[in-house]
């Protein structure tokens, strides 16, 4: 049964207490992937709350351009959202497909053909902190850490690649093929059954902040006010057991403000990756929860 840690401390030495918790050293050099956050938007991670943690791991901060025309779309306008942020004042940024993606092989999947295509520069680190803002999504009903690993790390291409199913890396042919959310959804388990074959387990480990949980994911530019109060830090290094740990806590809220998350969870079968995931070998959805406030 895998552990999940969890604190309320929503601090900087919250995040610090609860990565040191895991007992899980990411060596050599760090990658840190958070979702920058589309310009308009106001519920991205905090830099000052992930300051500490990233500069304890003397990390880099990644991303990777959007597959929809927004002010993340091209580098140039992408990396100007990263400083206006605040991102660059604390760690040094790396938006990974700036020069082009590479395709990274799995196996076990039905739709992606067996590659993922993720920005070229993954090749420059030798391990990963998946450190997730957990609120909702529009398409994938909740946003956590499978989500980060799978839309986040993949190119403009690849992200076009995972919501078609593979039938299109082209960002604006990829609305013609967004029909089939259950594939999207499985899509995105083999695009991180990717990610985590190429770095191994072992150099990888796993953070969601429960904060400013809004129905509406950071890439959003206009996102629904927060409607549940805040939960706090969860962390694994099982990105299953951690993703449907989060799900269970947002189900089992006794917060009325939930209501609208859980329906956009329910309505898009948000879980869905959660049991695709599993059944790929990435992790176990039985997990053990470890308070260590």
């Amino acid at each position: 049964m895998s552990k999940v840690y969890f604190t309320k401390d929503i601090s900087s030495e919250g995040l610090i207490k609860i990565y040191e918790a895991l007992n899980h050293e990411l060596k050599g050099k760090v990658a840190v992937k958070i979702s920058t956050g589309e310009p308009g938007g106001h519920n991205f991670l905090d830099p000052n709350l992930i300051k500490g943690l990233v500069q304890k791991l003397n990390g880099t901060i990644v991303e990777c351009n959007t597959a929809y025309r927004g002010k993340r779309f091209d580098t140039a306008s992408h990396y100007q959202a990263i400083k206006d942020h605040g991102f660059m004042d604390i760690a040094p940024c790396d938006i990974m497909d700036e020069e082009g993606e590479i395709a990274i092989e799995l196996e076990g999947g039905k739709h992606l053909d067996g590659k993922n295509y993720v920005g070229s520069h993954i090749k420059n680190y030798d391990s990963m902190l998946m450190l997730s803002h957990f609120k909702g999504h529009a398409m994938g009903g909740f946003g956590g850490a499978l989500k980060n690993m799978s839309i986040g790390v993949a190119s403009s291409h690849g992200k076009a690649w995972i919501h078609s199913v593979g039938k299109t890396t082209d960002p604006d042919e990829m609305w013609n093929h967004i029909d089939d959310q259950d594939g999207f959804l499985e899509s995105m388990a083999e695009a991180d059954k990717a990610v985590v074959s190429y770095f191994k387990p072992e150099n990888m480990a796993y953070i969601n902040v429960a904060n400013k949980i809004s129905i509406d994911c950071d890439c959003d530019a206009n996102p629904h006010d927060p409607e549940m109060a805040d939960i706090g830090i969860f962390a694994s290094i099982d990105p299953v057991a951690l993703d449907q740990c989060c799900y269970d806590t947002i189900m089992n809220s006794t917060d009325e403000g939930k209501k609208s998350l859980v329906a956009r969870m329910k309505e898009k079968n948000a879980i869905h990756t959660v049991e695709e995931a599993e059944r790929l070998g990435i992790g176990s959805r039985e997990y053990e929860l470890i308070n260590i406030d």
